[in-house]
């Protein structure tokens, strides 16, 4: 087994934590009080390149290992979350259509929000119905932030 092993990434909504266990990206969380660690593995290199290719607008999806840690509901989120394309987003309601259990938006939304793996998996692209910007659990800034750099601010739900 591998050990846990992460660093840390200067990025234009704050620091960014990434983390990887046996070979696989587990976390990537915002932590403004995480102090510097520079990547220790091919891995970890690899997703900072990726993170610096998504903020400076080159980079629409992430090809990196992944291994979330959840149940297998908000697996199944999780997963359908990484079906919205860059630039779009999708209603708390459409997602839970999208996996089968349209009453399942409160739901949904618990699971967005307990997405371990922010910005790789794009939990920032799921917004209310009604087309506002909705709950975000790094803050409504960093959410606007993200819809901004993919140019999806104000648009409506796919």
């Amino acid at each position: 087994m591998s050990p846990l092993t992460e660093c840390t990434y200067a990025s234009p909504i704050g620091t960014l934590v990434v983390r990887e266990e046996n070979g696989r990206i587990t976390e990537l969380y915002l932590d403004n009080n995480a102090g510097y660690a520079a990547p220790c593995s091919e891995l970890l290199t690899e997703a900072c390149r990726q993170l610096d290719e998504y903020f400076s607008g080159k980079r629409h999806a992430f090809e990196l290992p992944i291994a979330p840690n959840g149940t297998s509901f908000q697996m199944s989120v999780w997963n359908r979350l990484q079906s919205i394309p860059y630039g779009k987003t999708a209603c708390y309601r459409n997602i839970a259509a999208g996996i089968g259990n349209i009453k399942a938006a409160r739901a949904v939304g618990q699971a967005v929000n307990r997405n371990p793996l922010m910005i790789i998996i794009p939990c920032h692209r799921v917004i209310s119905k009604d087309g506002s910007i909705g709950g975000f659990a790094c803050g409504i800034s960093v959410k606007r932030a993200l819809l901004e750099l993919e140019g999806s601010y104000n648009t409506n739900p796919r």
